[in-house]
């Protein structure tokens, strides 16, 4: 399978597990202000994706009425779908009880909300698209 860069990417194609139980000592260390933010399709239920916002962040995404998230491993502001055309109109921000994580309430404006392609090279709906088989390995949802 090919990645938007139209190489093979093990971490994002393939069936190894490699969980990156570090991400949020990391995000810490490089010093970002930021919450995770869970994206959930409105009319579905389905969790797309966790991304990151700092205040600036948010602050585009309640104006704008569409997703705006951090990238930590840029260091920058970004639109989700500026560039794909798979934006997030927002529903609804939701904050959870210690006020450390938030919740997108969307809907997809797009066919996708992943970042990846799939097998037929259209978008994917959301970035869960595998499944736990083992501690090691990882499968496909058909």
């Amino acid at each position: 399978m090919l990645t938007l860069m139209g190489q093979a990417n093990d971490l994002e194609e393939g069936t190894v597990q490699q969980l990156d139980f570090d991400k949020i000592g990391g995000v810490g260390r490089d010093g970002h202000q930021v919450l995770p933010v869970v994206l959930q399709e409105v009319e579905s239920g389905e969790v797309l994706f966790v991304g990151y916002a700092n205040e600036e962040a948010l602050r585009m995404t309640l104006e704008m009425k569409s997703a705006v998230l951090y990238s930590t491993s840029r260091n920058q502001i970004w639109h989700k779908g500026a560039t794909s055309g798979d934006t997030l109109s927002l529903i609804d921000v939701r904050v959870n009880c210690e006020q450390n994580s938030l919740l997108y309430l969307v809907t997809r404006d797009g066919r996708g909300a992943c970042h990846t392609l799939g097998a037929d090279g259209s978008s994917r709906s959301g970035c869960y698209y595998r499944s736990l088989t083992t501690i090691e390995d990882l499968a496909f949802i058909q």
